[in-house]
Formats: structure tokens, C-alpha cells, sequence
């Protein structure tokens, strides 16, 4: 059982998830800080200079804090739009970097990569057929 839990462990997936949790948490805190130091702040302003989530209103002696749902809803939008951007930056990238003209090409013999120009296999020394 030992020895299962170790193949598991250490296996690609569990790893790429582990450093995709660990990077998600800092980039968390990354997002959460431009939304509340940078984005926030802009937002008071426009709304006349206090604070969205110090907005409310009393009925008798009950304080309803409607501002502290408001403050929710727009970090929500803004790191929702803010994550929005960055994926489509990411996406535009891997576009690029996808449309780049291959440099190699696979070896029909033995599958491994080799010049576009080359003639004949560096590995398995096989004359490559002719490109058409």
C-alpha cells in the first residue's frame, strides 16, 4: 500500500495540481490586492470619496450594512474581469507561440525529432523519404 501511495504521489498529475494549487493561492493574493488597493480606492472616489462597504441604513434601533454586500458583489466583478484579462493575455500568447513555423519534424522510423532540412536520421542513420 505504501508503495501505491508513493506511485501516486509521485506521479505528473498530482504534482502539476499541488504547484497549480500553490500558484493559484499566490495569485489570489496578487488579484485580491489590485482589487483592494488599487480598484477600491478609485471606485470610493468616483462614489464620493467613502468607502463602499460603510454604506448602510437603520431602521428603529436595526443597522442594515448594505454597503459590506455591495463591496462583495464588486470584488467579485473585478477579480472576476481582472482574471478575465489575464487568461485572455495568456491565450493570445499560446496562440503565437502555436502559429510559429515548426523547425523539426518527427523521424517515420523511430519518432524522434529532427531538422526540417536533414536527409537522414541522426539517430537511427535512416534515409528520410522526400518531402512532397
Amino acid at each position: 500500500m505504501i508503495k501505491e501511495f508513493k506511485e501516486f504521489i509521485s506521479k505528473g498529475n498530482v504534482m502539476d495540481m499541488a504547484v497549480g494549487i500553490i500558484i493559484g493561492g499566490a495569485f489570489t493574493a496578487i488579484v485580491n490586492a489590485l482589487v483592494a488597493n488599487i480598484l477600491m480606492p478609485l471606485i470610493g472616489l468616483i462614489a464620493g470619496g467613502s468607502a463602499v462597504s460603510d454604506l448602510s441604513f437603520s431602521i428603529k434601533d436595526t443597522v442594515f450594512n448594505y454597503g459590506a454586500l455591495l463591496q462583495a458583489i464588486i470584488d467579485f466583478v473585478l477579480i472576476a474581469f481582472v482574471l478575465f484579462l489575464i487568461i485572455k493575455a495568456m491565450n493570445k500568447m499560446r496562440k503565437k507561440k502555436e502559429a510559429a513555423p515548426a523547425t523539426t519534424k518527427k523521424c517515420p522510423y523511430c519518432i524522434t525529432d529532427i531538422a526540417i532540412e536533414a536527409t537522414r536520421c541522426p539517430n537511427c542513420t535512416s534515409e528520410l523519404p522526400k518531402a512532397e
